[in-house]
This record gives C-alpha cells, sequence and structure tokens, in this order.
C-alpha cells in the first residue's frame, strides 16, 4: 500500500515536470515567432506596406499573421510609434490563436514623408543652431 501510495506521488510529479517542461518550449517557440515577425516588420522599408503586414507559417505549423499602425511621433522627424500587432495560432489542431501586441518607437527615414518631414527636419535644425548659437 505505501509502495502504491508512492508511486503515484512519483508519477504525478514527473507528469507536471513534463507538462512545465512543454509550457517552457511553447513559450520559447511563440517568442521566437513573435521575433521573427517583428524583424520583418523592421526591414520592411515601404511604410504601407508595413502597415498591411504578411503571413507565414513557422517551422512548427504555427500560423503567424502580423500588422501595424504607424504614426510620426510628436514633432520628430524620421521617428515613428508603431503598434505592432501579431497572432500565432496553436499548432495543435483546434489550439486558440494568441494575440500580442507591443508599442515602440522606431527610427525610419524610409516612412516618412516629403513636405512634413522636410518642415520638421528644417524646425530641428534650426533649434540646434539656435541652441549652438546661445552657448557660443
Amino acid at each position: 500500500m505505501i509502495f502504491a501510495l508512492a508511486s503515484l506521488v512519483l508519477a504525478g510529479a514527473y507528469l507536471n515536470i513534463l507538462h512545465a517542461y512543454q509550457s517552457a518550449e511553447r513559450a520559447n517557440e511563440r517568442t521566437e515567432d513573435l521575433a521573427f515577425a517583428r524583424a520583418q516588420l523592421l526591414a520592411e522599408p515601404d511604410r504601407v506596406k508595413a502597415e498591411t503586414g504578411a503571413d507565414f507559417d513557422s517551422p512548427d505549423k504555427r500560423h503567424i499573421k502580423w500588422s501595424a499602425t504607424i504614426a510620426a511621433a510628436s514633432g520628430l522627424p524620421d521617428l515613428f510609434t508603431v503598434t505592432f500587432v501579431c497572432e500565432i495560432g496553436d499548432s495543435d489542431a483546434g489550439g486558440d490563436a494568441s494575440k500580442i501586441t507591443q508599442t515602440f518607437t522606431v527610427l525610419r527615414p524610409t516612412w516618412a514623408e516629403g513636405v512634413e518631414n522636410g518642415q520638421l527636419k528644417q524646425a530641428v535644425q534650426d533649434r540646434i543652431a539656435q541652441l549652438q548659437g546661445k552657448k557660443t
């Protein structure tokens, strides 16, 4: 009786450990998928394509779909606030997709629009010149 009880406790502990390892591995895979999708966004030189996003299948048969909302940062040229949304479908049949949203700031001259960006650059140059004039 004691041996049977001890074996049940040990078997339960072993299964909990296996489940924890599996959960940690799944979290690592999702982190890698998220990093790859974010790298695709940051490698995209065209702002419209970056906002549209893309989708791909991971080697582990998860479907990843991402998109972004890009807004010019207040008063600074070539600086953008990006809201990145990534949906990662579960590899298990019938599994739920997880949706991850991140917001970060990016310096991307290729996303800037001509006239407004030129005016912002000129304003920054004027401010720098004004500050340098006060120092001398």
